[in-house]
């Protein structure tokens, strides 16, 4: 319990709004109801359409087990559900976000793309899912773990509703190590990528914690120890792109 107490105290040290006494969990809330308009096109264009690759590759990691119950957790606006669909093809997923506006954004694609009987959105937290136990074929998490306010106790939330034998995919920003990747990408996540997000979007303080929760995230085997640590049986890491994002899994 000392390995997990220490890696979630370093994955709440970083807030949205530095000079706001309110919690993690709401300030992120309200980070991405302001951003939901633009959020789409800034994720595309700042990864230059990486990013849709990356959740792909993630997705074909369900691909043997063919789960027909799927929940997306920090669902967003639903792109990563959406690839599971496409790739997977289940009978019904179930996203859940804190995000009232990503979610707004979510059901006009749903319903756009006539997926209404395959895909529902619904407000909820991610530490606290309102679901049974042993309830889910698989359950997936794109680059929203990193926001929990409590990593442990998510990822626990997350193995609870999942059956066991089934498995868990998480797709997350991580930090490279190499020479020269490390050093292009600091500078780019850093400095370009909170300027063109102060450009398009009107949360100035957004993407100035994009990097900021990037860098206080335990990434690779740290995050692999701490999924062990909450009864995940086989966590393994797939680092993508020089280990500008990892792919992570667990069974239960």
């Amino acid at each position: 319990m000392l390995v997990a107490t220490y890696l979630c105290s370093m994955a709440k040290t970083v807030i949205p709004y530095k000079d706001s006494k309110s919690s993690k969990k709401e300030q992120v809330a309200k980070m991405f109801n302001n951003i939901s308009g633009t959020y789409d096109f800034l994720n595309h264009f700042l990864s230059l359409g990486i990013d849709i690759i990356w959740r792909k590759k993630a997705i074909k990691e369900l691909l043997a087990d063919r789960p027909k119950l799927i929940l997306d957790v920090a669902t967003g606006t639903g792109d990563f559900a959406f690839e599971a669909i496409s790739i997977l093809k289940p009978d019904n997923i179930i996203g859940v976000d804190i995000s009232r506006g990503m979610l707004d954004v979510a059901e006009q694609k749903i319903n756009k793309r006539g997926l209404s009987h395959i895909f529902e959105v619904r407000l909820g937290d991610s530490e606290r899912l309102l679901f049974e136990d042993n309830t889910f074929d698989a359950v997936t998490v794109a680059y929203g773990v990193r926001n929990f306010e409590n990593l442990e106790k998510g990822l626990s939330d997350i193995y609870r509703v999942l059956k066991p034998g089934a498995k868990a995919v998480i797709l997350e920003f991580s930090q490279p190590k190499r020479f020269p990747i490390k050093q292009l990408y600091n500078f780019y996540f850093n400095y370009i990528t909170p300027s063109i997000g102060k450009l398009f979007s009107k949360d100035n303080s957004a993407y100035a914690y994009l990097p900021e929760s990037v860098a206080a995230f335990p990434d690779g085997e740290k995050f692999t120890k701490l999924m062990q640590q909450v009864g995940f049986k086989q966590p393994k890491c797939r680092p993508l792109a020089f280990g500008i994002c990892s792919i992570y899994t667990g069974v239960k």
